[in-house]
C-alpha cells in the first residue's frame, strides 16, 4: 500500500495542499477539499468553510469566463442563423417543402404565328413529343437506387448510352434538393412517335419522368434568305433562364431575327395550375388554375413573292460576275415598311428549330462567306457614290451651290503632289449638280467638299453633320436585333485612331463616299426613301400588325418619322431630278426599259487595293409617285452597271410587269 504525503501551505489567502502519492509528481488540488484515505483509495471531501482547511480549484476563473464567452457566441450564431433562415429564406424553404406535395405546373401558351403582308403563313407551329425529367423526384430518398438504375436502363434502351450519360449528369448536378431541382428539364426533344409511346407505357410508375408535347416552329420560306428576317427559336440556356423572369428550363425562346425582337409578344403569357402530387411526383388532382394568354400573331410588310424574286436574281447575278456575297432591301418609301430583305448567302431557320446538328452548325460558322451574318443590317460597307446625294443636298441647303452652279470636269483635280481623278478619263465637261448626280462626276463633288484650296465648300464637319441627319453613323431602329450603325470619320477620330492629321484629300474622299466612311444597305435604302417621298426619313420596320390568336386586330404599328424639314423642298427636288437624269442619260440608263418611270444612283466603292470594288445601286419607282425603293450591293462585284443595276432592273421589271 502506497503512502499519501500531504503538506499544507498558504497561497493567495487560500489553504492549498501539495500531494504526492508514491513516486507520483506533485499535484495541485482545488481549494476547499480534504484528502482522506479509505479502503477504496484516496477520496476528496468538501470541507466546511468553518474548518479553514481548503484546497485549490483545478479550473481557474479565467478558463470558466472563456468557456462562457464561447457558449454565448455560439448561441448568438445559432440564433442569427435560425433568424436568417426563417426570415430571409422563409419563402424559399416553405416553397421547397410545398413542392413535395403541391406543385405549380405551367400551362403553355401557344406561340404566335407570323404572316407576310398578304396573310400567307411564314411561321407556324406543329406538335412534337419530348421527355421531361424532374431531378428532385428521381433523386428523392423515397426512391431506391434500384429504381433509379431501372429508370436509366429504360431510357438507355430506347435512346442510347448518350442519353444515359445526360441523366446521370442531371442527377449528380441536382443531388441536393433545391427549387431548381424541382424544375422539369428536357432530356430528349423531338421524339419519334413510337419512342414516345414506349416511354409513356414504361414510365407510368417511374418517378420524375413524363412525356409531354410542345409546339415546334416550322418556317415556310419562299426563299431561305428570309431566315435572316424571321430568325429562329432555340432551347433556353441556363444563363437566359437565370436572367429572364418567367421562363422555364424547358422553354424555347427567340434567338435572332423577328423571333427574338418580338419575343415578348410572340410568347404570350403562360397559365398556371396548382396540382397535388404523389410520392412519385405524378399528378393526383388539380387544386386551382390560372388561364393562359396565347402569343400575338404578327403580320409583316414582307412580300413573299418579291422576297423570292430578289433572292433569285441575286443568285443569278452572283454567278454572272463570279462573286459570292450580296444583299438587297426593298421598302415602301411612304412609310418605311420593309417589303423584302435579302442577305446572301443564307441559312435555313428550320435547321435550328429542330436543334441543329453539330456538323451542320460547324459547317455554317466555318463558311468564309458567313451565311449566318445578316449583311443587310449588320454589314458596314464603303458607300461609294451613293453618298453623293447627301453631299449635294447639303451643299444646296448651305448655299455653297445652287441648281445652276457649274464646274468643269477635266478628268480630276490636282492638290500639290496628289492627283484626285474622275472615274472617266478626260472628265465630263461642264457639269451642274443634276449632271453630277446622273453621271457621278467626282470633280463636281471635289469642288463643293471644302477640301479644295481657295474654293469655299462644306468641310468635313458639315458633311458629317448632314450625313447624321440622313441617318448615317447611327442605328435607325429597325425591329430586328443586331443592327449596325456604320461609321462617319472625323478629325478627332483620325488623330486618336491613326495618330495622323486630317488632310484636304481626306475631305475630297469623304465627299465622294470613299475613305473611312461606311454604311449599311439599310441606311442607304432609308435615305434614298427620303428623296423618293420628298423629305421624310422613316424608321424602317417589318411588323405592321399584331393580331389576337383568332386573327382579330389587336394593334396596328404606325409608321414613325425619324427626321424631316432639314432640307428645303426645292433642293430635294433638284436632287430627285438628278436621280431621274441618271436613268435618262446617266449611269442608270438601262432602267429605261422598265414599264414605269424611275430614278436611281449607282456607286462603285473602293475598299481594298487588291480586291474588286463593291457594286451599289439604289433607286425608286415610279418617279412621280414612288411605291418602292430598292437598294442592292454586290460585294466585290466590280462596276455597278455590271453587277448591282441588272439585279434592280430585273426585279423592278417583274414587280411592275405582273
Amino acid at each position: 500500500m502506497k503512502k499519501i504525503y500531504t503538506k499544507k501551505f498558504k497561497k493567495n489567502h487560500d489553504d492549498l495542499f501539495a500531494v504526492k502519492v508514491g513516486n507520483v509528481s506533485d499535484t495541485k488540488l482545488s481549494a476547499g477539499y480534504r484528502l482522506q484515505w479509505t479502503e477504496e483509495g484516496l477520496m476528496g471531501e468538501r470541507e466546511a468553510e468553518a474548518s479553514g482547511e481548503k484546497i485549490g480549484r483545478n479550473i481557474s476563473y479565467r478558463k470558466i469566463n472563456w468557456l462562457m464567452i464561447l457558449l454565448v457566441v455560439g448561441f448568438i450564431f445559432l440564433y442569427a442563423k435560425a433568424a436568417y433562415l426563417q426570415v430571409n429564406n422563409a419563402n424559399y424553404y416553405q416553397e421547397l417543402s410545398e413542392y413535395n406535395r403541391i406543385r405549380r405546373e405551367p400551362i403553355m401558351a401557344d406561340r404566335g404565328v407570323i404572316y407576310d403582308k398578304n396573310n400567307k403563313v411564314l411561321v407556324d407551329n406543329f406538335p412534337i413529343f419530348y421527355l421531361q425529367v424532374t431531378p428532385a423526384d428521381i433523386s428523392s430518398s423515397q426512391v431506391s437506387n434500384k429504381t433509379r438504375q431501372e429508370i436509366i436502363r429504360v431510357i438507355g434502351d430506347i435512346f442510347g448510352t448518350e442519353v444515359e450519360e445526360d441523366i446521370d449528369y442531371l442527377l449528380i448536378k441536382h443531388k441536393y434538393k433545391t427549387l431548381e431541382s424541382y424544375q422539369p428539364q428536357i432530356l430528349v426533344d423531338n421524339m419519334k412517335y413510337e419512342d414516345a409511346m414506349k416511354l409513356i407505357l414504361a414510365s407510368q410508375n417511374m418517378p420524375g419522368l413524363a412525356v409531354r408535347t410542345r409546339y415546334q416552329r416550322k418556317y415556310a420560306l419562299p426563299g431561305v434568305s428570309l431566315s435572316h428576317v424571321l430568325g429562329y427559336t432555340g432551347v433556353i440556356t441556363e444563363e437566359e433562364y437565370k436572367s429572364e423572369e418567367g421562363y422555364l428550363m424547358t422553354d424555347y425562346s427567340g434567338k435572332i431575327g423577328i423571333e427574338k425582337f418580338w419575343e415578348k409578344e410572340l410568347r404570350g403569357q403562360y397559365g398556371e395550375k396548382h396540382i397535388e402530387v404523389d410520392a412519385l411526383g405524378k399528378e393526383k388532382r388539380i387544386i386551382n388554375e390560372l388561364k393562359k394568354h396565347d402569343g400575338y400573331n404578327l403580320v409583316l410588310a414582307i412580300d413573299s413573292a418579291l422576297q423570292k424574286k430578289l433572292e433569285d436574281e441575286i443568285k443569278i447575278q452572283l454567278k454572272e460576275v463570279r462573286a459570292s456575297k450580296a444583299s438587297a432591301i426593298a421598302l415602301n418609301p411612304n412609310n418605311g415598311e420593309i417589303l423584302a430583305m435579302v442577305s446572301w448567302p443564307s441559312y435555313d431557320s428550320n435547321d435550328f428549330a429542330g436543334k441543329i446538328s453539330t456538323e451542320k452548325y460547324q459547317e455554317l460558322i466555318e463558311d468564309k462567306n458567313q451565311p449566318l451574318f445578316n449583311r443587310a443590317i449588320k454589314g458596314e460597307f464603303a458607300t461609294g457614290s451613293t453618298f453623293k446625294m447627301a453631299v449635294a443636298a447639303a451643299a444646296l441647303q448651305e448655299g455653297i451651290i445652287n441648281k445652276n452652279t457649274r464646274f468643269d470636269s477635266t478628268g480630276g483635280v490636282q492638290i500639290k503632289a496628289w492627283f484626285f481623278p474622275d472615274w472617266k478619263a478626260g472628265g465630263h465637261g461642264m457639269s451642274n449638280v443634276r449632271k453630277a448626280i446622273a453621271w457621278s462626276v467626282n470633280t463636281f463633288f471635289y469642288n463643293i467638299s471644302g477640301g479644295m484650296p481657295e474654293i469655299p465648300g462644306l468641310g468635313v464637319e458639315k458633311i458629317t453633320d448632314y450625313a447624321r441627319l440622313f441617318g448615317f453613323g447611327q442605328k435607325l431602329g429597325i425591329d430586328l436585333p443586331g443592327e449596325s450603325s456604320g461609321f462617319l470619320p472625323s478629325k478627332t477620330w483620325k488623330k486618336k485612331a491613326k495618330n495622323e492629321i486630317w488632310y484636304p484629300g481626306d475631305t475630297l474622299h469623304l465627299a465622294i463616299g470613299q475613305g473611312d466612311i461606311t454604311a449599311t444597305p439599310l441606311q442607304v435604302a432609308a435615305y434614298t426613301a427620303f428623296f423618293a417621298n420628298n423629305g421624310k426619313l422613316y424608321i424602317p420596320h417589318l411588323v405592321t400588325k399584331l393580331l389576337n390568336n383568332d386573327d382579330s386586330l389587336y394593334q396596328k404599328i404606325e409608321p414613325k418619322v425619324l427626321r424631316y424639314d432639314f432640307i428645303e423642298p426645292g433642293h430635294i427636288n433638284t436632287v430627285r431630278q438628278g436621280l431621274q437624269d441618271c436613268v435618262y442619260y446617266g449611269s442608270c440608263v438601262s432602267l429605261q426599259s422598265l414599264p414605269v418611270s424611275s430614278a436611281g444612283k449607282t456607286g462603285t466603292a473602293q475598299w481594298s487595293s487588291t480586291k474588286e470594288t463593291h457594286s451599289w445601286f439604289t433607286g425608286f419607282a415610279p418617279y412621280e409617285n414612288p411605291e418602292i425603293v430598292i437598294t442592292v450591293i454586290v460585294e466585290e462585284g466590280g462596276e455597278s452597271t455590271e453587277a448591282a443595276v441588272p439585279i434592280a432592273r430585273r426585279v423592278l421589271q417583274w414587280y411592275f410587269g405582273q
